[in-house]
């Protein structure tokens, strides 16, 4: 589970493509898979809570807000976006020096153009918002359930 810099297998690993791979299937570690194998074990943590957030969803859609499960699980796959979206940014935002070092020590020198930093700048919108609104829902419904608690005590 390290992210020590990787034997070369003859495979170059592009910035760009571990960008949008963040972006857009992060949740579920395939980045990670991308990046350092079948072997690491954080992008075998991604699928159950990403999976979970997306069972949340589920209920809230069909049993609406007030399903407690859901409550507790939406949150989960909120906070798997933004750390996905972190991940984008990191990735995009890399000097193609430091990438190349890190992922590529045997192939030469590639430079990188737009790619990477449009999709840092997707993540930066994609991720604010999963997490502005992970922070707004769970707050609202964490402060209805103490008012609700404190009816149940009142009565």
């Amino acid at each position: 589970m390290s992210d020590a810099p990787l034997e070369a297998t003859g495979r170059y690993r592009s910035k760009t493509l571990a960008t949008w791979l963040a972006l857009l299937l992060g949740g579920f570690g395939l980045h990670r898979l991308y990046l350092f194998g079948t072997r690491d074990g954080w992008a075998w943590l991604h699928p159950l809570p990403m999976a979970a957030g997306l069972y949340g969803l589920q209920r809230a859609r069909e049993l609406g807000q007030d399903d407690r499960l859901a409550w507790l699980l939406l949150p989960v796959g909120g906070l798997m976006l933004a750390q996905a979206a972190l991940c984008a940014i990191v990735y995009g935002l890399t000097p193609d020096a430091r990438w190349d070092a890190h992922h590529n020590p045997r192939w030469p020198a590639r430079r990188t153009a737009w790619g990477p930093v449009l999709g840092a700048v997707a993540a930066l919108m994609i991720g604010a918002t999963a997490l502005l609104s992970t922070i707004a829902y769970t707050g609202q419904r964490y402060f209805e359930l103490q008012v609700e608690a404190g009816r149940e005590l009142s009565r």
